[in-house]
């Protein structure tokens, strides 16, 4: 008899102990596909219809439970009450609602046309039938957007799925999941399987389709292994996303901006501006304007709205990239202009950072920080800036301020990153219409968002449906009957050619 093992979950912003979810071993993991994937049939044979009817019950579930949801991601990541408000809850209700309605036109019949004469007269269909039983392995920063979020789509489809959530934030997906089952869920179409790596590495095992968020390093793992059982995967990994600013932009727009979805989740976001390319004659205004904007941020532990800025960092080892990063850079030269240090409260904390005089060689510029720092560097003009911001292993999202559009859309369009924004930062995201990846295999493999961020959720069948004729076709050897209509198209075919 095995004795199960528990995992602390701890609130990063106190180190308090916070709850305890159970480390799931791979026979467990086994016994929930095996039921996930007998009830998907039943969940697929509801039709768009029924399964958006439960889609929409958890949208008003999300609405009608906000302050409860809200303060378990708040409990459990260290993040600005309106952090979880904005990006997690909005999100989420929004996403319910979007996949519900979408799902009938992403992934309605297709009628094909061809020019092939063989298949002249006959109705040629492509469909989309979900793959089965799908996994999620969803990262610590986002527990709900881009935990939970990925499994909308996928159940939307007609999939059953198993999320494993981060050991560090699986609170809210557990929360999600009585929610679901509320709202009429049928039993076993949603699981959640908590633990730690080989937790995540038993559902790649089980299940017929994975997406994965996470870092590029743990994504090649998921990927090679994808590779091995010939499932597709899709994943969402790095960024080391830039912002460019042009002699013309308007500064105080950028500064906002600069100073806003760098620190935005305390800097812990895949889309959050990492580094700043500045151009010269306008750097120093916008370097004194983001510096007093960060500066008057308002950090601490969260307690409800309005309280704080910004919170804590949520990964305890994120604290110490941080500083690699920060020490690094002020070791070669590069000059803290206001943070620049670890915090002294229990929890995992550094304070919001800007950074000046860094060059290209920095691990500040090239490596994911993932937390609350902002380096500018001052270039020549448009090309310098381009060219630095494609020196790059990530690809993932990028921005470009300018008030001549013309111009910024040119740049924009140069950008080697699966969105970019123009004047803005970040809320591309939130246009779920709007497809979300990489550019470059550090960010990572396929999208989110769109038709195709369902439509990966399933498998594509094609279907050919030929008339039947009794008069020609019954009497007739099969063998005379095939040669007989191809030579007749064939002949139609020739005999408009020479009139």
């Amino acid at each position: 008899m095995t004795t199960q093992t528990h995992i602390a979950v701890e609130n990063p912003a106190t180190g308090e102990v916070i709850g305890h979810v159970d480390d799931m071993t791979a026979q467990e993991v086994g016994e929930l596909a095996r039921r996930a994937r007998a009830a998907q049939p039943g969940w697929e044979a509801m039709g768009f219809d029924g399964r958006a009817r439960i889609l929409k019950r958890m949208q008003r579930w999300l609405t009608d439970n906000a302050d409860k949801v809200i303060t378990t991601i708040c409990a459990e990541t260290g993040k600005a009450y309106e952090d979880a408000q904005i990006a997690e809850l909005s999100y989420g209700a929004a996403a319910f609602g979007f996949w519900a309605d979408k799902a009938p036109k992403y992934l309605a019949d297709e009628r094909i046309r061809s020019s092939a004469i063989f298949v002249k007269g006959k109705r040629l269909v492509l469909r989309y039938r979900p793959v089965g039983v799908v996994g999620v392995i969803g990262p610590w920063n986002y527990p709900l957007t881009n935990s939970f979020g990925d499994c909308i789509p996928a159940l939307a489809a007609g999939n059953s799925v198993i999320l494993k959530p981060s050991e560090i934030t699986p609170l809210t997906s557990l929360l999600l999941a009585e929610g679901l089952a509320e709202c009429g869920l049928p039993d076993d179409v949603f699981a959640v399987a908590t633990g730690c790596g080989p937790t995540g590495a038993a559902v790649l095992d089980e299940v017929d389709m994975i997406m994965f968020t996470g870092s590029t390093a743990t994504g090649r793992k998921v990927a090679m292994r994808a590779a091995e059982r010939l499932i597709p995967a899709s994943l969402e990994l790095g960024g080391k996303d830039p912002m460019i600013v042009l002699a013309d932009a308007n500064i105080e727009r950028a500064a906002n901006h600069a100073a806003y979805y760098s620190m935005f989740n305390c800097g812990q976001t895949c889309i959050s501006i990492e580094r700043c390319y500045v151009e010269a004659p306008v750097y120093d205004d916008f370097v004194a304007r983001v510096t007093e904007k960060v500066r008057a941020i308002r950090q601490g532990v969260p307690a409800g709205p309005g309280s704080i800025d910004v919170g804590s960092l949520t990964f305890p080892p994120q604290v110490d990239t941080v500083e690699r990063h920060v020490d690094e850079a002020r070791d070669r030269g590069a000059t803290v202009l206001t943070g620049g240090h670890r915090g002294p409260d229990k929890g995992y904390w550094y304070e919001p950072t800007v950074l000046v005089g860094v060059d290209h060689d920095m691990a500040c510029m090239r490596e994911e920080t993932f937390g609350p720092t902002l380096p500018i560097m001052k270039v020549a003009d448009a090309e310098e800036a381009i060219r630095m911001a494609n020196d790059s292993e990530y690809g993932l999202s990028a921005a470009v301020f300018s008030r001549d559009l013309k111009r910024g859309e040119a740049v924009a369009r140069r950008l080697n990153a699966g969105a970019v924004t123009v004047n803005d930062a970040l809320i591309n995201y939130t246009a779920l219409e709007l497809p979300m990846g990489g550019a470059k295999p550090g960010s990572g493999v396929g999208h989110r968002h769109g038709p195709g961020g369902i439509r990966k959720y399933c498998r594509q069948q094609s279907l050919l449906i030929s008339r039947f004729n009794p008069r020609r076709d019954i009497h007739m050897h099969p063998y005379k009957a095939t040669r007989t209509r191809l030579l007749g198209r064939l002949l139609a075919i020739l005999n408009r050619g020479v009139s």
